[in-house]
Formats: C-alpha cells, sequence, structure tokens
C-alpha cells in the first residue's frame, strides 16, 4: 500500500518547527508494510491544503494529513477536506461532552473555541484523541481515504500507533517494509562506497542507503513488501556482508553511540580511560561522560587549550611546543601519556588541532588535527585534516578521536592482567 502525507503549517514552512512528524509516520508505517511516496508541506491555506490534499488522493487514494485540527481560526484542515469529499461538518455532542468532563477534571472551563473541535465530516470514523483535544478523523469517500491526525508531535505518535497504524496494518495483507543501519565512522563516504560497490549487486532485492553525518556514514538496507521472516532473513545476510566490506569502521547497529561502544570495550578488557583535549575543548569527555554508568571505566581528563596547560598539566616539554609546535604527533604523544601518568589511567587519547576559522598556514592547513592514544603504555599517533567549519571540525575530531582509541582496545594490545 502506498500512502501520501501532508503536512499542515505555516510554521513549517518558515522553518521555526521542525517536521518530526513525517519521520515518526514512516518508520510506523513501515512496520505494517505501508510506504510513503510522497510528503508535502504547506501553509495554513485553503486553497494550499485542497492542492495537495486533492493531488495526493488522485496519485495514490490515501493521504494522511497532520495539522490544522485546533480551535484557532488558522486550523481549517477538516472544513477543506470535507470540501474536496462533497460532505458537511457536523456537530458531535459526545466529542463536545467528552472534552468538557476533560477539561472539568483538570479544573479548567473550555472556551467557546473549543466546540469547533467538535465538528466532524459527514461519514467519517473518529478517532479518540486520549492525548490532547483535538480527535483524529478517518475519512472514507469517492477520492478515496483521507486521515487527519493533530499535529502536535505527542498526540499524533499516539494515534499513529493505536488507531491509524492497526486500522492500515489489517489491510497490508501482513507483508512489511523493514530496515537496519549499520554505523560506521574514520572513512568517508566516498571510500566505504569503493568498499562496497563490488558487493551492492549481490544485496538485490535489499536496497541499500548511504548516509553521511558529522558522526560518520551510516549505512540503511530495506526490505520491501516482504513477508516479515523473509525479511528478518535478507536484512541480517546483508548486514553480514556490509559488516565484512567496511571491516574496522564498523562500530554498531541501528542507534549505537560510539563513545557508549568504546565504553563497554574498556570494560570487557579492564580498561579505565582518560583524555586530553586542546582544539575539542572537552568534547571527547563529555562524550564519554554522557554515557550512563561511564565512572567505572571514565577517569577524567585535561583540557590543555593554552601551549602553558599542556606543559604544565600534561608534562609537555617547552622545548617540543617550541620545536614541534601545539599541533603536532609530538605534542598529542606527550599529551596522552601525560593524562594517562596524570590520572593513573590504562588507557588515553589526545586531540590538539586548528579548529578554525583562523590560525592555519600551508604547512598546518585548517582543519589538521593530531590525535595519539596510549593503552597499556605504548602510544600511537596520527594526522589527518579534517573538512568543515569550526563546528564540524571539532565535531568529527572528537567522533575520530573515540574510533581511534576503540580500534586500540579492540586490538588487544597490552591488555591489563584480569
Amino acid at each position: 500500500m502506498d500512502l501520501e502525507v501532508v503536512t499542515v503549517g505555516t510554521e513549517l514552512l518558515l522553518g521555526f518547527t521542525v517536521d518530526s512528524n513525517s519521520a515518526e509516520i514512516g518508520r510506523q508505517l513501515a512496520t505494517v508494510g505501508v510506504r510513503v511516496a510522497r510528503r508535502t508541506s504547506v501553509a495554513d491555506d485553503a486553497e494550499a491544503i485542497r492542492d495537495a490534499v486533492g493531488a495526493a488522493l488522485r496519485r495514490s487514494r490515501v493521504v494522511l494529513i497532520t495539522g490544522g485540527l485546533g480551535p484557532t481560526r488558522d486550523d481549517i484542515t477538516k472544513h477543506t477536506v470535507a470540501g474536496l469529499f462533497e460532505v458537511p461538518l457536523e456537530f458531535r455532542d459526545e466529542i463536545w461532552q467528552e472534552l468538557v468532563e476533560r477539561w472539568a477534571r483538570l479544573g479548567r472551563r473550555l472556551a467557546e473555541a473549543n466546540r469547533t473541535q467538535a465538528m466532524v465530516p459527514r461519514g467519517a470514523t473518529v478517532l479518540p484523541n486520549r492525548w490532547g483535544t483535538a480527535p483524529g478523523l478517518w475519512l472514507k469517500g469517492g477520492p478515496g481515504l483521507a486521515i487527519m491526525l493533530p499535529g502536535v508531535p505527542r498526540e499524533m505518535r499516539g494515534l499513529l500507533e493505536h488507531e491509524v497504524v492497526p486500522r492500515l496494518g489489517s489491510q497490508s495483507g501482513g507483508r512489511v517494509i523493514r530496515s537496519r543501519t549499520l554505523r560506521t565512522t574514520g572513512i568517508p563516504e566516498s571510500s566505504l562506497s569503493d568498499r562496497i560497490g563490488p558487493i551492492e549487486g549481490e544485496l538485490a532485492p535489499v536496497t541499500l542507503a548511504y548516509l553521511p553525518s558529522l558522526e560518520g556514514v551510516d549505512l540503511r538496507v530495506t526490505c520491501w513488501d516482504t513477508e516479515p521472516a523473509e525479511a528478518d532473513r535478507r536484512l541480517a545476510a546483508a548486514m553480514g556482508r556490509l559488516r565484512q566490506a567496511a571491516g574496522s569502521h564498523v562500530y554498531g547497529e541501528e542507534e549505537a553511540d560510539l563513545a557508549a561502544v568504546v565504553l563497554e570495550v574498556a570494560r570487557s578488557a579492564a580498561r579505565t580511560i582518560a583524555v586530553a583535549e586542546s582544539c575539542t575543548g572537552g568534547l571527547v569527555g563529555g562524550r564519554l561522560t554522557a554515557v550512563p554508568g561511564s565512572s567505572d571505566v571514565f577517569l577524567g581528563g585535561v583540557i590543555a587549550y593554552h601551549n602553558e596547560a599542556k606543559r604544565a598539566l600534561l608534562g609537555v616539554p617547552a622545548d617540543v611546543l617550541d620545536r614541534e609546535g601545539a599541533v603536532s604527533e609530538a605534542t598529542a604523544r606527550l599529551m596522552a601519556e601525560g593524562a594517562a601518568r596524570r590520572l593513573g589511567a590504562s588507557a588515553a587519547v589526545a586531540v590538539t588541532g586548528i579548529a578554525g576559522p583562523s590560525g592555519g598556514s600551508p604547512e598546518k592547513p585548517v582543519g589538521t588535527i593530531c590525535f595519539a592514544t596510549t593503552v597499556g603504555g605504548a602510544t600511537q599517533s596520527s594526522r589527518t585534516i579534517l573538512p568543515g567549519e569550526r563546528y564540524d571540525i571539532r565535531a568529527r575530531a572528537t567522533q575520530l578521536a573515540l574510533h581511534l582509541l576503540l580500534g586500540r582496545l579492540r586490538a588487544g594490545e597490552d591488555r591489563a592482567p584480569r
């Protein structure tokens, strides 16, 4: 089954509100084999709503509309849709009484404007809204099927899960659209494509999408219109092939957080972690401490932004800073070793670089980042140039620092005794 989505709200077009509803709709409908074929956003304007909903019904015969069901003057969705279906709006006293009682329990009185929320297109099925005041509506007629849901995310999600998905699922024949995601980092999209390209054809009929971000490249595989057990089998096989092709750049699946993976691997290897940061200014430590329970592994860190802090807090000699510079592999190595020594950690990672927008040179342009990891007394370092603005560079450097530390921990070099 194909379905189109129309999101109503001038605030969506102006950018003041992020359309999180459409993503939720796509995810939930896929679980019952319903594919979102097209998504359209329109303003709170009757003509725009009429054009978008009418076109969607002509193409797909099923449209899900969010927004415009509230009590204010710009909430005109159901009036417009009723016009397309050539049916009048009727006042439902039972809806009104339920609203009155609900507000009375809260010690509040309904405004007269709320009466419009009890107006329903003739012939529509009311989808009870236990999370708010605007009921959802299921209107079927000559033009097709129009499903109307409130735009408030919490209300929309509740109605979608409990009222809409079960109804649509009963019409999809038990087939599903399922996806799985493999998370990679430390490798550009183009290089990852070179690795995976030779096997992409073997994944069919499973489809593959590359989803790059500051954290890396997610690989999403999708199986369409398939029985659940067969979809799971095909997706598992595809994930195995991709994991093998991407190698050490894979750090998890679905919503896996790289920092959490680092902590778990360190925990299993009986390692403790310290960090030394310059250009990232605490972002690496922040990622690690954002994970609940990290205190049994992460001991702490040193933000040594100024050269004097690198010397005084981490023991980086002044002559190394003068000769090699703050942004150098030599400095990064000494920073990592200094953090491990000062905090008594058996593993540490250091980051120092030029995040910009100024400070670069022909030898060390903006984006030059030096890393070092020390595990069990053995230290390794590397240098790279990261693209983007200051925010991008710092975020990418943080992710790469965690990935480098993960690689050392996974390698099991000089494991601490159990």
